[in-house]
């Protein structure tokens, strides 16, 4: 069973979404043990409640994962990860906005990026602690975005809003502006701009723009199983179909017809056979 939901108003300029699973270990023996996590962009913390640790492969053909940590930040990224799907746990997570990590968690997107960090790198031991335990202490999942919940708004007097510069490119962005015309309307040197928007958000604006595009892409193909590959790639601006296929497997390491014939249930999660 999952349960997500947006936070409170007060939260709504830092947090996306919150979300929390109180996942088992499938019980069909075909499952799929690993999937390919597709990116979003975005920075995500994740608390799993039991004792297994989030386990990370290198190639989807390894056999020996890497534990990464029951308490983990999920930097932006422009590129995809292969999880263990074998060793599900109840978990609570938050997706950040981008532009928002450095505010709430006192790290650049940047030094966040393209990697799993650890949250008692940056948190103490003990808050991190007394975090899981709370939620622990609960199987209701409301109940644990409550608690979760409150453990963000006690941090936000200290926060400061996102810069409007940032909020402004993020929005343009999310319409599809270009981001020379972007930078352009800013009346900042495009070296300026780079350098706040990927020290911000943690991914260049370009390849910002890149990972959006392809979630556009995949949100399509998810609400319209149908249609066709041509037709989407003009839909969503790229210069012709082989454009568009070669963003695919830059994403996915997969054709568009592979990912098609894998009919993944969330769009950013594929099972690996």
């Amino acid at each position: 069973m999952m349960l997500s939901r947006p936070p409170r108003p007060n939260l709504t300029p830092f947090v996306d979404l919150l979300w929390a699973s109180d996942d088992a270990v499938p019980s069909n023996p075909k499952a799929s043990a690993k999937e390919i996590v597709l990116p979003t962009g975005a920075t995500h913390i994740v608390f799993r409640l039991g004792e297994t640790p989030l386990q990370l492969y290198a190639a989807p053909d390894d056999t020996t994962a890497q534990d990464i940590g029951n308490a983990l930040i999920g930097g932006p990224r422009a590129g995809s990860y292969i999880k263990a799907t074998s060793n599900r746990e109840p978990t609570v997570g938050i997706m950040l906005r981008p532009g928002a990590a450095e505010l709430m968690l006192g790290v650049s997107a940047l030094d966040l990026a393209e990697r799993h960090t650890r949250i008692d790198d940056i948190w103490s031991h003990a808050q991190i602690d007394e975090i899981r335990t709370r939620l622990q202490e609960t199987l209701n999942l409301e109940e644990r975005l409550s608690i979760i919940e409150g453990y963000l708004l006690i941090r936000l007097p200290r926060m400061q809003g996102i810069h409007p510069l940032i909020m402004h490119s993020l929005e343009q962005f999310r319409l599809s502006s270009p981001v020379g015309k972007v930078v352009e309307k800013s009346g900042f040197s495009h070296r300026y701009f780079t350098k706040l928007f990927t020290e911000t958000v943690g991914l260049r604006p370009k390849t910002y723009c890149r990972v959006l595009r392809f979630g556009r892409i995949l949100d399509r193909i998810q609400s319209e199983p149908n249609i066709g590959w041509a037709a989407l790639a003009i839909d969503e601006g790229y210069a012709d179909q082989a454009h568009l296929n070669r963003d695919f497997q830059a994403f996915t390491s997969l054709t568009p017809g592979a990912y098609r014939k894998a009919a993944p249930t969330a769009p950013r999660h594929i099972p690996l056979p």
